[in-house]
């Protein structure tokens, strides 16, 4: 599944690259938990739902999507295109999407009414870290708890930076994890980089019966490539010169990630 991912992150350099903008720093650090979500076994999403909530993460949703054979490879080119229904936040309009997202911090509310309509189904639910910045984000956590949603989980990509700076600069969250367990969810901290760790924290969160389970998956914002790592300014990037695209193409075929 380690080459899965890494071809999952080489096709979201290639996209953001070719469309000359995107956001890859959060794309690229989500790549091992969505790997994980869509190709272990534990999920089925042909009926569970999986809600992008963070959606200019869409690079990394359109290149599994790709590989499942949802969409054509060829039209991952077409990414952010005027005409392309590949469009920089993830729309139902694109085979494999469940959610249209809009504003951060409202995916996780959606994901709520999904768990709530239908508890015979998971809805696995991905945010940021920075989403929790939004009050939404804690009247959904609220609600999850008062209606004992054991179906929902909800996977927290925290890799510690925002458009504009780190989130413990920009409103800190301080201790992410006790504040759930204060809301009455189950608690995971994981390597989100580490797709052993993260398939066994799902299959845990998923055998919860009345209570939502957060997973908190610390990664790396521009996992596999070193320049990009931890710096904000990555959130999102214009065209790369071509020697950083060379050198972001070569560290991502030699590290494997």
């Amino acid at each position: 599944m380690s080459s899965t991912a890494q071809e999952i992150r080489l096709s979201v350099l290639e996209m953001i690259n070719t469309a000359s903008g995107g956001h890859i720093g959060g794309s690229l650090s989500s790549v091992e938990i969505m790997t994980a979500l869509y190709f272990s076994d534990v999920f089925n999403f042909d009926r569970d739902h999986f809600i992008l909530s963070a959606g200019h993460l869409c690079p990394t949703l359109y290149a599994i999507l790709a590989k499942l054979g949802k969409i054509k490879y060829s039209e991952l080119s077409t990414f952010s295109d005027i005409d392309s229904r590949l469009e920089g936040h993830v729309s139902t309009s694109v085979p494999g999407v469940k959610y249209s997202s809009g504003s951060l911090g409202q995916g996780l509310s959606f994901a709520a009414g999904l768990a709530l309509g239908d508890k015979s189904r998971h809805i696995v639910c991905l945010t940021t870290d920075g989403e929790h910045d939004e009050g939404q984000i804690w009247e959904a956590i609220m609600f999850a708890n008062k209606y004992h949603l054991g179906n929902l989980i909800n996977i927290v990509d925290c890799n510690g930076q925002q458009i504009g700076g780190t989130t413990a600069a920009i409103m800190p969250l301080g201790e992410l994890a006790s504040k759930y367990l204060h809301f009455g969810w189950t608690v995971q901290t994981v390597n989100g980089h580490n797709l052993f760790a993260l398939i066994k924290a799902l299959k845990i969160a998923k055998a919860s019966t009345i209570y939502p389970a957060c997973i908190i998956a610390k990664t790396v914002m521009g996992q596999g490539i070193s320049f990009m790592e931890n710096d904000y300014h990555y959130h999102d990037v214009k065209k790369l010169p071509p020697n950083l695209y060379l050198q972001a193409k070569n560290e991502i075929e030699t590290n494997g990630y």
